[in-house]
Parts: C-alpha cells; structure tokens; sequence
C-alpha cells in the first residue's frame, strides 16, 4: 500500500492542503511570499506533487522545484517553517507519526532545490 493510500487518499490530500495553506498563509515570514499568487493554481500543482511524492495517482507536470522558486529569495528557515506547518497540519489530522515521519523524510531532500538564498547575518 502506497504512502498515499496510507494518508487517505486524495479527500486526506485535499483535507491536509486546505489546512496547511492556511497555517501557511497566517504566517507572518512566509505570507509575503503568496501575495500574487494564484492559490486555486497553486493548490492544484501542490495536490498533483505530493500525490507523485506519495505514490498515488496524479502526476506533477510543473516546473521542477528550483524553478518554480527562484524567483523568491528562500532561506532554509523558511523552508523549514513550511515542514513545520505541514508536520502540524497532519498531526491536527490524526495522521500517525510513522505516516508523517514518512512525509518529512519524503520532502526534506528538496530543500537543496528550493532553498536558494543564505540567511542573512545577525
């Protein structure tokens, strides 16, 4: 059984992206991000990748990672913020910690292609 199978299938998929994006788009370091965004367009592509990342159905045909961010400035802090809401969207789900810890190991190895700016120095 595939790890999408395991979440819930794609009404868990959808459920998870409406939660998330809302945490996402309450964060203050992040919400800037999503000013011009087209959110419907987004979730859509956002649905279509984890569904790929997780072995289910759909398929990401969008650009690669690197380039549908590098017109942000994206520092591993924010990225690992966007883990953490994700990380407390599925725990609000009722998502088993295996399941998640599946997820984040799934995900994580991307930051090497969205993470594209240094931190800043204090």
């Amino acid at each position: 059984m595939t790890l999408y199978q395991r979440i819930g299938g794609e009404a868990a998929v959808n459920a998870a992206m409406d939660d998330f994006y809302i945490r996402v788009l309450s964060d203050p370091m992040l919400a800037p991000f999503f000013e011009k965004t087209d959110m419907a367009r987004l979730k859509g592509h956002q649905f279509a990748f984890l569904s790929q990342a997780m072995g289910g159905p759909r398929k990401y045909t969008g650009a690669t990672m690197q380039k549908a961010h590098s017109r942000f400035s994206i520092e591993q802090r924010h990225f690992d913020s966007v883990a953490g809401h994700l990380v407390a969207t599925l725990q609000s789900l009722s998502v088993s910690e295996d399941i998640i810890s599946e997820v984040v190991a799934a995900l994580t190895p991307l930051a090497s292609e969205i993470v594209n700016t240094e931190a800043a120095s204090a």
